[in-house]
């Protein structure tokens, strides 16, 4: 199901300077700058070429048009508003799809108005990025995002998508990226001298038939590989939830006889939040130069966000993210200086294994936390409340989960192996097509 995020207000009508729109008049590339890339080594006589291939700028095949230059109120139904983040890897998810009204469509396809096999690319920001419109989609373009329309049936649209998203493609236009301080983009007005490199049609068929067939197996591989190791993770997500559950269960790893409820407060010496970082005594590079990191949110590497020369914790402890990640948990064994948005607890011994904790709290529901900010703090949390057995039986769920999170980061390891080899062989087979060898 299509979802909406909250609608943008906007009185801006789509953008329509001089130079906009279709864009047929770009400057010439000088003859230096048009054979930048490895990519133009097609045109240079090498394998593909004594098949046939050719090299022409893209205004010789195509036309090229630019997206608005602004954002309309977005709404629940209605024809789909196509942004840069529906472009993946060849394809458009609209998972996550925005819709604008009729009226606001009309307004937002004066430039252009997508068809099917129309190649839309982005030019800021996911460079590299594009698919194919395809047949039954009534949308409109958004910002960054440009459009290729192929004139006289010299390339196969989905032939030019291919190349496009190929690694010397992509090489290439990494060539002409222009990094700017915010954001990396390249220039839609000479996107239209970008080489394309391409055979007779019957060619560009059979290689386009080759791929489809074998992107068609590889995403299902994929498919399979992203379901196992999302099994894997449910699999120990499920044992956690038992475990903690509220429900009363028999056996040494259930809620039965022997477990108590206590608060957080009650069965830890100590929970505060995180401060502000000490200036004086922060490492202005934010290496290692001293020897105590600094824990933050758990946003970005972990939560760490750089190091200091003083330690507010001392003693193993855990930390949850009181905001942003909210409830992103982890041990700290090691001195640390908490900061803000983090909050730590110091368990008392005698009554909580630190991992017993940090498992219990691992399976702890926070997303409801009663503000328009989720949010955690201090005084809530520590009337969260467990259900604690006795050491002895802790001990015995801790050796059970530890052995199942040592096993879900087997199969994890081996997932991810499986996943980058089947992106690999993707763009092996890419870089083939379009040097000649397939």
């Amino acid at each position: 199901m299509s979802k909406s995020p909250a609608s943008r207000k906007s009185n801006a009508a789509p953008h329509a300077r001089a130079g906009a729109g279709k864009l047929q008049k770009a400057p010439e590339l000088a003859e230096g700058e048009l054979a930048e890339g490895r990519f133009l080594s097609l045109s240079k006589g090498g394998v593909a070429m004594k098949n046939g291939w050719q090299t022409k700028q893209l205004r010789e095949v195509a036309e090229i048009f630019d997206g608005p230059h602004a954002t309309p109120k977005t709404v629940d139904t209605g024809p789909v508003f196509l942004g840069i983040s529906a472009l993946q890897d060849g394809v458009i998810n609209l998972g996550e799809t925005r819709h604008v009204t009729e009226q606001d469509y009309k307004r937002w396809t004066r430039r252009v108005r997508p068809q099917p096999q129309d190649v839309v690319f982005s030019y800021e920001t996911r460079l590299g990025q594009a698919a194919i419109i395809p047949g039954g989609l009534e949308c409109c373009l958004g910002r960054r995002m440009g459009l290729v329309r192929f004139k006289g049936g010299a390339v196969v649209p989905q032939f030019f998508l291919y190349q496009y998203i190929s690694p010397l493609f992509r090489e290439f236009l990494d060539s002409k990226t222009i990094r700017g301080a915010t954001v990396d983009r390249i220039s839609i007005k000479d996107f239209p001298s970008f080489p394309i490199a391409f055979p007779p049609l019957s060619e560009q068929q059979r290689i386009v038939g080759i791929l489809d067939a074998a992107f068609e197996g590889l995403a299902t591989a994929k498919a399979n590989a992203e379901k196992n190791l999302l099994n894997a993770r449910a699999l120990f997500d499920s044992h956690l939830q038992a475990v903690f559950s509220q429900r009363s269960l028999s056996g040494a790893e259930g809620r039965g006889k022997g477990w108590v409820d206590m608060t957080l407060e009650s069965c830890c010496e100590h929970i505060f939040a995180g401060g502000d970082v000490p200036k004086d005594r922060l490492s202005p590079e934010r290496t290692p130069k001293y020897s105590v990191p600094i824990f933050s949110n758990g946003e970005k590497r972990d939560g760490l966000y750089g190091y200091t020369d003083v330690a507010r914790v001392t003693k193993p402890s855990i930390t949850v993210s009181a905001r942003g990640t909210l409830g992103f948990t982890a041990i700290r064994t090691e001195p640390f200086l908490p900061v803000v948005r983090l909050i730590v607890l110091v368990p008392d011994k005698k009554l909580i294994m630190l991992s017993f904790l940090y498992y219990a709290l691992a399976g702890m529901d926070f997303g409801n936390t009663g503000t328009s900010i989720p949010q955690l703090t201090v005084p809530n949390f520590k009337e969260f409340k467990l259900h604690v057995p006795s050491l002895s039986a802790q001990n015995a769920i801790v050796t059970k989960l530890n052995a199942l999170t040592e096993e879900t980061q087997r199969l994890a390891a081996i997932y991810q192996r499986k996943l980058a080899a089947l992106d690999a062989l993707k763009k092996s087979l890419l870089h083939q097509a379009f040097t000649g060898e397939l």
